[in-house]
């Protein structure tokens, strides 16, 4: 592994907002993300747990946001969309690879109580 490529450590959380945001594409905001988290995983969030999120993964150089046209439906309010950049995407790849590495030949063991 080169030192340009070296392991990025992301939190839980930073990992599933960046999942959902592969899942997602381009039209990603704050509530589809919230939404996406919330019926994956069945946990409860706060909105405002995810925007604190996002903030951090734009200041790591791994999303971007952009605010998009008013939208009638939102009360003429914009939405903050939100993009995956390349370094956000191989964080994620490489998150998911140590951990399927990890896991791998787990199952059984992991299923029993």
């Amino acid at each position: 592994m080169s030192h340009h490529e070296r392991e990025v450590v992301l939190g839980d959380f930073e990992q599933l907002v960046l999942l959902a945001l592969v899942r997602l594409g381009p039209e990603a905001y704050g509530a589809t993300i919230l939404r996406e988290i919330e019926q994956r995983t069945g946990r409860r969030l706060s909105i405002g747990a995810v925007y604190v999120t996002l903030r951090r993964l734009e200041s790591k150089g791994f999303v971007i946001s952009r605010i998009g046209e008013p939208t009638a439906e939102r009360g003429g309010r914009r939405k903050k969309h939100i993009a995956l950049l390349p370094a956000g995407r191989r964080a994620v790849a490489q998150a998911y690879r140590t951990f399927t590495v990890m896991a791998d030949g787990l199952e059984h063991q992991l299923r029993r109580p």
